[in-house]
């Protein structure tokens, strides 16, 4: 045999060999993972264009709307094509996801009157099928929210026809156990791959608004099962997505209110601080603006990032200044510590979309490039609410730009506007955030009960 062929012949076997040694040839992990973040869908199926603008919608209870559209109208709910137009766009966007998160919200802002427990099982089935028929391939991870009910916050603390249909419904999704807890308090767990577990909860529970369970310490032994998911998590060393629909802390366009009752958020904070070594991230809707949040432990160290998704709605109250465009939003993740890397939001110019008659649905931002941090863990997340106090932060005029999707870049918040902003990124519990509004009060010479 020719010795340049030996040679090259015995490189070859060599090579075989290391990689049979090594275990090779495997496919690399890929350097991030994605999924996706809807909520807040709220189909208004009343909606249509008409010139007599307190017509346009039911959602709009009466007030007339601004400039109503093929594609909304801030004083109205989602009509179907914007909800189609925001599905259409993830799955053309060439994003290759592992899975989606949806934290709720499907049936519109009606009248009690105008709805009832059928309609609203109608209105999940809908929204469920729409979504499969999109994303065949993929696992969706839903969560009830405070409209996915009727009447619309009386959740229950036992089991009922909305999670009996829910259960129903996204079974093609979920394994056994998560719907035997699904169907009997609206919450659930479930392995996504080894090593991460969503858990998703069932916030509503803890609503002010909710009647049904108040003066409950522990609605349908939600908190009781948490603290013994979260063990066994920590056990078998797994981290956790909580995913839910009302969000924990301060509303940041509210003073002093939490988006729960007090004293359940007060516990719920404590658990998730107890479990921050576990939880990899906290992921959220309802308040239909775009928000973030870093859980500190009792000693101030962040442990904790906490993300507030916007809503696809695009619906305002009357009373309100401002809006938001609609919003779908990608999250990237690291998939062997499942650590939390970025967000890419983007979102739909509804005046535009309306215009133009076409559902240009563009990137509003990516957070670390927006906001030039490494990741949004939450050493960087506490590195970026800090950058926001200085009197005049640009960081913080482009967060709540963001806050509002983009929805009018004119709008300044400061003063009140800007102190329940900052202290609502960074102050999750009772205690923190009060002395946060106080000592900013006091810098800008005012009295907390003015707040």
């Amino acid at each position: 045999m020719d010795r340049r062929l030996c040679v090259h012949l015995c490189c070859l076997l060599s090579a075989c060999a290391l990689a049979a040694v090594s275990g090779a040839p495997i496919q690399s992990a890929p350097v991030t993972g994605k999924f996706w973040h809807i909520s807040d869908l709220h189909l208004d199926a009343t909606y249509h264009v008409s010139e007599d603008h307190s017509q346009v919608c039911l959602s709009s209870k009466g007030h007339e709307a601004l400039n109503p559209g093929e594609f909304g109208d801030y004083m109205c709910d989602s009509p179907y094509e914007l909800i189609l137009s925001a599905f259409d766009f993830m799955k053309r966007s060439g994003q290759l996801t592992d899975f989606i998160i949806w934290t709720g919200d499907s049936p519109p802002h009606f009248l009690v009157e105008k709805l009832s427990t059928d309609i609203v099982v109608q209105i999940l089935s809908n929204m469920t099928s729409t979504i499969r028929k999109y994303f065949p391939e993929l696992m969706v991870y839903p969560a009830l929210g405070n409209h996915d009910y009727w009447p619309q916050d009386q959740f229950p603390n036992s089991t009922n026809k909305i999670y009996q249909a829910a259960a129903d419904l996204w079974e093609p999704w979920l394994k056994t156990e998560a719907i035997k807890t699904l169907r009997a308090g609206g919450f659930y767990s479930q392995l996504v791959q080894p090593g991460l577990r969503v858990v998703s909860l069932n916030t509503n529970l803890y609503y002010s608004p909710n009647k049904v369970t108040t003066n409950m310490t522990d609605p349908a032994g939600q908190f009781r099962w948490l603290m013994e998911t979260l063990e066994s998590s920590r056990q078998n060393a797994e981290k956790v997505y909580i995913i839910a629909h009302v969000p924990i802390g301060y509303l940041p366009q509210c003073n002093s209110t939490t988006a729960m009752r007090e004293v359940h958020n007060e516990r719920l904070v404590q658990i998730f601080r107890k479990y921050g070594d576990v939880i990899a991230g906290q992921f959220y809707g309802h308040t239909h603006r775009d928000s973030v949040m870093v859980l500190l432990d009792d000693q101030g160290k962040p442990v904790s990032s906490v993300f507030v998704t916007p809503a696809v709605t695009p619906i305002k109250d009357a009373s309100e200044p401002y809006s938001n465009n609609p919003g779908v939003r990608l999250y990237k993740y690291d998939p062997r510590s499942f650590g939390m890397l970025d967000v890419v939001q983007y979102f739909l110019n509804l005046t535009e979309a309306n215009e133009e008659r076409k559902a240009d649905w563009k990137l509003e931002y990516v957070m670390t490039e927006a906001f030039d941090i490494n990741d949004v863990e939450p050493q960087s997340l506490q590195k970026l609410a800090r950058s926001f106090a200085g009197c005049r932060s640009e960081a913080f005029q482009k967060y709540f730009n963001h806050f509002m999707v983009s929805y009018d870049d004119t709008i300044v918040c400061q003063g009140l506007c800007k102190t329940r902003q900052v202290c609502a990124v960074q102050f999750l519990d009772s205690a923190t955030y009060s002395q946060c509004v106080e000592g900013r009060l006091r810098s800008q010479g005012l009295d907390h009960n003015f707040f």
